[in-house]
Order: C-alpha cells, then sequence, then structure tokens
C-alpha cells in the first residue's frame, strides 16, 4: 500500500517535493516504504530529521540541492546518511549554507569534528549560565552566613545583657 505525504505529488515510486517551501517541521515524516526517488530539492530545509531515510529499503536518490542547509549538530544524520550512499558525486551540490567556516562546504565531505565544533558553543553558554548560577548561590550562601553571625552576635549581647539585668534583679530583690 503506497500513499502521497502532503504537500507532495507522487507517480510511481517517485515523491516529488521540489519548491513547496518545506522546513523541517512541514517535511513528511514518512514516505511510502516502495519510495526509489525522493525530491526535496529548493526548499527551506535546513536539516533532516533523524532517521527520515531509514526504512526506505527501495530508495536510490534523494535530490537535495537548493537548501539552506546549517551544518552544525542537526546535519549529523543527513552527513551519516550521505557517507553511506554508493554515488556520492550526485551529492556534490548538498552543500553548507551556514555556520561561515563551513559555508560552501560539500556535507558529504565534512569530518564529523567539524561538526561536532559548531556543537559545542551552546554547551560553553550553557556551562557559563550553569557557573553564573553557582556563583550567585554561592553568594547567597556567604550573605545568609553573615546575616547568622550577625544575628548571633547581637542574641549574644541581648543574651549578656539580659543575664546582667537579672542578676542586678536578684542582688536587688535580696537587700
Amino acid at each position: 500500500m503506497s500513499f502521497c505525504p502532503k504537500p507532495c505529488r507522487c507517480t510511481y515510486n517517485i515523491t516529488d517535493c521540489t519548491s513547496q517551501e518545506l522546513t523541517e517541521e512541514s517535511l513528511p515524516t514518512s514516505f511510502s516504504p516502495s519510495t526509489s526517488v525522493i525530491f526535496l530539492n529548493d526548499n527551506r530545509l535546513s536539516f533532516i530529521p533523524n532517521g527520515l531515510f531509514d526504512n526506505l529499503k527501495s530508495l536510490k536518490v534523494v535530490h537535495l540541492w537548493q537548501n539552506p542547509w546549517e551544518c552544525d549538530c542537526d546535519i549529523l544524520y543527513l552527513r551519516s546518511w550521505l557517507q553511506w550512499q554508493q554515488n556520492r558525486a550526485h551529492y556534490r551540490k548538498v552543500i553548507c549554507a551556514s555556520p561561515a567556516h563551513l559555508q560552501g562546504r560539500i556535507i558529504a565531505y565534512l569530518s564529523e569534528e567539524e561538526i561536532i565544533t559548531t556543537c559545542q558553543y551552546w554547551y560553553c553558554s550553557l556551562a557559563f549560565v550553569f557557573q553564573l548560577c553557582l556563583f550567585v548561590l554561592i553568594l547567597i550562601q556567604v550573605v545568609l552566613a553573615l546575616l547568622v553571625i550577625v544575628y548571633l552576635q547581637r542574641f549574644r549581647k541581648f543574651a549578656k545583657e539580659a543575664k546582667r539585668v537579672a542578676t542586678e534583679m536578684h542582688q536587688h530583690g535580696d537587700t
């Protein structure tokens, strides 16, 4: 049983989603298992969701050029899938649009290390936020400790004063 995902057009085992302004959110989540050719070119895709092509055993080629591919962590699935393809020459037009240092590079030929370096920016930002939170929490603890010390000293003064008054009252009470 075959089906044609919206907004694509299908004939035989070909699914044509060319120029549909597709993004990752509007991209079909599955294709007919008998699909042998998929046209995803000339859309607004910046990555392919993990596993999208994995169950398509009849798939021979996917046309992917003319998309603004963002070569960051999300592109790892597409890169891996492209590297398993027999005819990588067909995918020479599938190039990075960003980040700037990878712009114009062929995705299939990127090393994993080149892509991973783009993934670490958010790790650094996240680490900075955690360090800032830790600093704030330590600062709050220091302020609370100082407040406890100040109140203990006040309490000690009040206790001494109360003891002195009690002693004086006791002495005046005896006479």
